[in-house]
């Protein structure tokens, strides 16, 4: 919705391995990943360098941001680039994320206290409710 509205490129951070469809069972995979600290290898790359503002998008998952989004962070020189986080939650919101992507993208402006929380059943089962949340949001950022 937001590369729409804004008419920007598009990139999604895949891991190699991909997450079980099985809630419980990606779930664990995913606390597994936190408290080990991994970072899981991911399927193609972009470059950043050609971009000035990047929206990073992510599920918020017990307050952290996924362990493959941050293999994907250190490959790269985030200097002089915006960074405008949006994610995914079931009620912890924002949860601190934006200052964890602050931290990883050393040299970046990020977006912090500006981003959006969808919560992720509003996202799958209200695109309507969703798609006002975006363009509300993307209107107070100025685009």
């Amino acid at each position: 919705m937001i590369a729409d509205a804004v008419s920007a490129d598009r990139f999604e951070i895949v891991p190699e391995k991909s997450y079980p469809d099985n809630y419980n069972e990606c779930i664990n995979l995913a606390k597994k990943e936190l408290h080990s600290g991994a970072r899981p290898a991911v399927k193609g790359d972009i470059a950043i360098e050609d971009y000035d503002i990047i929206f990073l998008g992510y599920p918020n998952w017990w307050g952290e941001v996924p362990r493959c989004v941050y293999t994907f962070i250190e490959k790269h020189d985030w200097a002089g680039k915006i960074i405008i986080p949006f994610i995914t939650h079931e009620g912890s919101g924002m949860g601190g994320t934006d200052c964890n992507i602050a931290k990883a993208c050393k040299g970046a402006e990020v977006a912090v206290g500006k981003g959006l929380a969808v919560q992720g059943k509003v996202a799958q089962t209200n695109r309507q409710s969703a798609e006002q949340s975006v363009k509300c949001w993307l209107k107070s950022l100025g685009f």
